[in-house]
């Protein structure tokens, strides 16, 4: 049974295509799919690591404290506009504006929930696009946190797709170890790993390694 989503509490998310089927098939697939996660979890969560592939995704999040999360401004509640309906604010004294403030469980909900809608309309496709329930396993230490970054990058070679890390474009691997902007915490990825150079050293380990420290607990 997946544990509930606690505050404060790091997690590995999971899920796959609904009897196994691709739920991403071309490059804006993959766009909108991020563009949503930006919009639903960066309020509640701190994102470190994704990687998007085919048929499954990873995610390594830290969802944020209740006093860390903004509030959704009621009077864009209603709005046909998700990018007004699922902002977050702070104001110094929450009035009568600022009364909802989203709960961890519901985004993700509403973030696959959304994805699925669009990409049913745009395949012309109809169904459940993913299995019913989303995995979620907690991270409980440094180490499990260090070896599921690398397991996540890793999951294209894993699965045949590339034979280097570096060659797959759909995993926040290549966005960590730059300097551009995103929404990733860089930072503190690189801290766990004692900065870039030893991150990408670590990602040229073997992947077989990676799996036998933390093989009991890989969600796939």
């Amino acid at each position: 049974m997946n544990p509930i989503i606690e505050y404060g509490s790091y997690y590995h998310i999971f899920n796959r295509g609904n009897n196994h089927e691709n739920i991403f098939t071309e490059e804006e697939d993959y766009l909108h799919f991020l563009d949503r996660m930006d919009l639903y979890i960066t309020p509640i969560a701190e994102i470190y690591a994704w990687a998007l592939l085919r048929n499954h995704f990873h995610l390594l999040v830290r969802i944020k404290e209740e006093e860390e999360i903004g509030y959704f401004n009621s009077q864009h509640a209603k709005s046909e506009n998700p990018d007004l309906k699922w902002k977050t604010y702070f104001p110094e004294t929450p009035d009568e504006r600022f009364v909802i403030k989203p709960k961890p469980i519901e985004q993700f909900k509403h973030f696959f929930n959304a994805y699925s809608r669009w990409f049913n309309k745009r395949h012309e496709r109809t169904g459940s696009l993913f299995q019913k329930n989303y995995e979620r396993r907690e991270i409980t230490s440094e180490r499990y946190f260090t070896n599921l970054v690398v397991y996540i990058h890793g999951n294209a070679v894993k699965h045949g797709f590339v034979e280097h890390i570096d060659d797959y474009p759909w995993t926040s691997y290549r966005i960590i170890k730059t300097t551009k902007p995103t929404n990733i915490n860089r930072n503190v990825v690189l801290s766990y790993f004692d900065g870039v150079e030893n991150f990408i050293a670590t990602h040229r380990m073997s992947l077989d390694a990676i799996e036998e420290n933390i093989g009991e607990l890989i969600i796939e």
